[in-house]
């Protein structure tokens, strides 16, 4: 999404909420609305940073899948992060997304937001030892989480490219360039449609874990 768009959203989100919230007894010095402010950018990275990670996972995933088939070359645009992107990575990050749609995530952020106006006032927000150990836990789930999305399709490559080597040894006419990498390209292609339920079902659960640990922080 450009930042354009994302700055647009957040300014109408903000526009929604603002009538809701009760500013008779706030007084604030410049100083102290600068703190407040910061504050709660604070939140919004430690709410952010837990989703941020579920889908760092799904991008490891997948460009490890790309690079084993070979089409890491094989890129387009990604206005999310304003890179190249495998193509692979793109089509299942894309079903990531409508699966969040499907089971409207995106409504449970915008409660978010509201329970988070509700229940942390202005500036009042407070970085306890517990919400640290969880940011660190997820970051070092972060690696745990994507190698085993792509452990299927890395097997299955990694078992084509030993058949492929072992006929090499035994049959040297074979063309490797004209015939083994088309294979394995099919290869990949076949796996990741067969596990590509199976990576979703993980994207789900992890992302609703994500969203288990951003009602903690409120």
């Amino acid at each position: 999404m450009p930042l354009s768009v994302r700055g647009a959203l957040s300014l109408y989100v903000s526009a929604i909420f603002y009538p809701t919230l009760d500013f008779s007894n706030a007084t604030y010095t410049p100083e102290s609305f600068i703190i407040a402010c910061l504050c709660e950018l604070f939140l919004g990275v430690c709410a952010s940073i837990f989703l941020q990670i579920v889908f760092a996972s799904l991008v490891f995933a997948t460009d490890s899948i790309s690079f084993s088939m070979g089409l890491t070359m094989a890129s387009a645009y990604d206005p999310i992060s304003g890179a190249q992107k495998p193509i692979v990575g793109q089509a299942l990050l894309l079903l990531a997304i409508l699966i969040l749609l499907d089971l409207s995530f995106h409504h449970q952020i915008i409660l978010f937001v509201d329970h988070s106006l509700k229940s942390v006032p202005l500036g009042q927000f407070v970085f306890e030892p517990a919400l640290a150990k969880n940011i660190v836990k997820a970051f070092s789930h972060l690696f745990v989480i994507g190698f085993s999305m792509a452990f299927p399709i890395l097997c299955l490559v990694l078992l084509s490219d030993i058949i492929f080597g072992m006929i090499m040894k035994t049959h040297p006419q074979f063309n490797l360039l004209a015939i083994g990498f088309p294979v394995k390209i099919a290869i990949g292609f076949v796996g990741i449609i067969l596990i590509a339920s199976a990576i979703m079902g993980r994207f789900k659960d992890e992302i609703s874990s994500a969203f288990s640990a951003i009602s903690k922080i409120f």
